[in-house]
């Protein structure tokens, strides 16, 4: 079965677990693609973006930098777009990060995990020199903060920011209809927007697969039945968390 879309109407004849997915724009269509070609007609995906990028052109500091680190694919994409001669050594948060920094032209390290695992990576490497973080304007300075606080030179830059999106109708009207409904949450921010956005005369059942601790703290506001974390925070251990979900919600 198809990828179901925003202009879908909901009174049409589907089968399958709802679930929407909340990600910009072209990461929701790519992990909708996903759900479909792992669950197939067992769920029914929603394209549904809560935020889209909006890449600024800040001036690059001074350097020299030893190597630039990447947190999102979005990052690597604001750099690009600065067109500015950055080093070409990248490090990188997980696996998607560094695919998006390799195809960029960058010599991109994986650190294959989180935010504590970049900085692991970081902590434990030889004295390098200064690193240049591209990062987003709601990123939390938790990395920025504990490399400083352990006298390794960096500095950060906001190369874009994400704007807040409403849910369109048709995902307010499947809100607003009973029965269980998976909610993929990839980052703290989208738990705090989705949390905003919900409508209050929500009948859902929501089900909730969160990628981190640190989303499911925000998530843990939003009513739900269940919410199970990923074990890594990765595309596919997402997917293992909805098959989870997926055995605990009765297909309508």
């Amino acid at each position: 079965m198809g990828m179901a879309r925003q202009s879908d109407p909901l009174r049409q004849a589907a089968s399958g677990i709802p679930v929407l997915v909340t990600r910009p724009r072209a990461q929701a269509e790519k992990f909708a693609r996903m759900l479909t070609a792992r669950f197939g007609s067992r769920v029914r995906p929603f394209v549904a973006p809560l935020m889209a990028p909006e890449f600024l052109s800040p001036p690059v500091p001074d350097g020299p930098f030893a190597a630039v680190i990447f947190t999102s694919a979005h990052g690597v994409e604001g750099a690009v777009r600065l067109q500015a001669d950055l080093p070409r050594l990248a490090y990188c948060v997980g696996r998607a990060t560094a695919a998006a920094a390799t195809a960029a032209g960058f010599d991109a390290q994986s650190s294959d995990g989180d935010v504590a695992d970049l900085a692991a990576t970081l902590l434990s490497g030889p004295g390098m020199g200064r690193f240049l973080y591209l990062r987003g304007v709601d990123t939390t300075g938790e990395l920025e903060n504990q490399l400083i606080s352990n006298d390794i030179p960096v500095l950060s830059l906001q190369v874009y920011l994400q704007q807040s999106l409403p849910l369109e109708r048709e995902s307010l009207a499947l809100m607003r209809q009973s029965g269980p409904v998976i909610l993929p949450l990839f980052s703290p921010r989208s738990a705090h927007i989705f949390r905003a956005a919900r409508p209050v005369d929500t009948h859902a059942d929501l089900r909730i697969a969160a990628m981190s601790m640190a989303v499911a703290t925000v998530a843990a506001g939003i009513p739900h039945s269940a919410l199970v974390i990923a074990a890594r925070p990765d595309a596919d251990a997402m997917l293992d968390a909805v098959e989870s979900l997926l055995a605990l919600a009765p297909a309508p």
